[in-house]
């Protein structure tokens, strides 16, 4: 039995960070009904490189069960207080305010449903000069002050996935697993506000008090501002190999057994970290010639062997055949389609990963989501 068998989770949700987050759920064998317009989630049109669907959409709504709800109708207002009314978990990530809007304050829903777990996503909060906009993961990147440390010298940039939807939902996630066990001991509900700015703001916490320290972060690509050498260096054949190296005892191993030059920690230039730091361009240059004598092969094996740190700058193409590559299978209306599996793996514990659903593909509403008590 799956640990959250049982729990009716219902998603008013689109794009990628709630979806995220009831992927998840639904994972752990929650029953997840995915709430959708009737033109449906607007991330299913987001490209068409799964089989002429949109990645993102069959990526983060396997398992889960679709509903057309229109909740610009009475009727449809009335299902979907059906649905709630049957539910553990509220999930939802509309334009702020929507919900209030149609009926569904939580306020209210607190009232009516008391054991009801809420969790709401949005952009800024609920309050301060920002709270009515609309939010997405590339603005927040930039709010949050994270484009201003990613990239190189030459100006800021976007991290090259959509980190602050990720981020959000695995923040809701654990949320509302922590919610769902309290509940378990006290039979109340919860009211979960999480927003994307502050997820962000959270994991920015270590620059920000570098900056407010006098220390701004600057943008070094793949460099560390406060150890050399850790940086990408290319071989003979032309493979990006980045190493890192933590320790006196790590720089005396990689300029004995793998640079070949066992005399290059007695320079007073290279003698301790901070003297790397400082003499970083020689520093570099004198890695970078020794590593461009030697290919790739010769490389990796020397520095496997010196026990150093170190990975290869690798591609899409790479990833798609790395040896630690786990990978999982779903069907989609459009057939299986594979891609990378969750991370956590549950030693005796095989995971089953249910299907992607076409638009309005359950319409009849679950026997387990017909209305429940309103009482914990």
């Amino acid at each position: 039995m799956l640990p959250l068998e049982g729990l009716i989770v219902v998603a008013v949700e689109q794009a990628v960070a709630a979806p995220f987050c009831s992927s998840r759920l639904a994972d752990a064998g929650a029953h997840v009904i995915k709430v959708e317009r009737p033109e449906g989630d607007f991330a299913r049109g987001y490209d068409a490189a799964a089989k002429g669907q949109s990645s993102y959409f069959v990526w983060l709504n396997r398992g889960k069960h679709s509903v057309v709800v229109d909740l610009a109708t009475e009727k449809g207002r009335a299902e979907l207080e059906a649905l709630i009314a049957g539910a553990d978990v509220l999930l939802q990530n509309l334009k702020p305010g929507s919900m209030d809007r149609l009926g569904f304050s939580l306020q209210r829903l607190k009232k009516d449903y008391p054991a009801l777990i809420c969790c709401t996503i949005s952009g800024y909060g609920d309050d301060g000069p920002y709270a009515d906009r609309k939010a997405y993961d590339l603005l927040i990147q930039a709010e949050s002050g994270l484009a201003s440390i990613t990239g190189g010298p030459e100006g800021p940039s976007r991290v090259g996935i959509s980190v602050v939807d990720i981020a959000t939902g695995a923040t809701a996630h654990a949320s509302i697993l922590e919610a769902l066990i309290a509940r378990g001991r006290t039979g109340k509900g919860a009211d979960i506000r999480i927003s994307m700015f502050d997820v962000m703001a959270d994991w920015m916490a270590v620059p920000l008090i570098n900056a407010e320290a006098g220390n701004p972060p600057q943008r070094m690509a793949l460099a560390h501002p406060s150890i050399a050498p850790y940086g990408v260096f290319y071989s003979s054949d032309g493979k990006g190999i980045l190493i890192s190296i933590q320790s006196e005892r790590e720089w005396k191993k990689l300029c004995a057994e793998v640079l070949g030059q066992p005399e290059l920690p007695n320079d007073p230039r290279f003698a301790n970290m901070v003297a790397r730091v400082r003499n970083r361009a020689l520093t570099d240059k004198t890695v970078a010639d020794r590593f461009a004598a030697m290919t790739r092969l010769d490389l990796l094996k020397r520095l496997d062997d010196a026990d150093i740190a170190f990975g290869e700058v690798n591609t899409m193409a790479d990833l798609a055949v790395h040896p630690h590559l786990r990978r999982i299978e779903v069907d989609t209306p459009n057939g299986k389609v594979s891609y990378a599996a969750p991370a956590a793996i549950f030693v005796d514990e095989a995971r089953r990963y249910g299907a992607v659903p076409a638009i309005g593909e359950h319409a009849e509403l679950p026997k387990t989501a017909r209305a429940r008590s309103r009482q914990p």
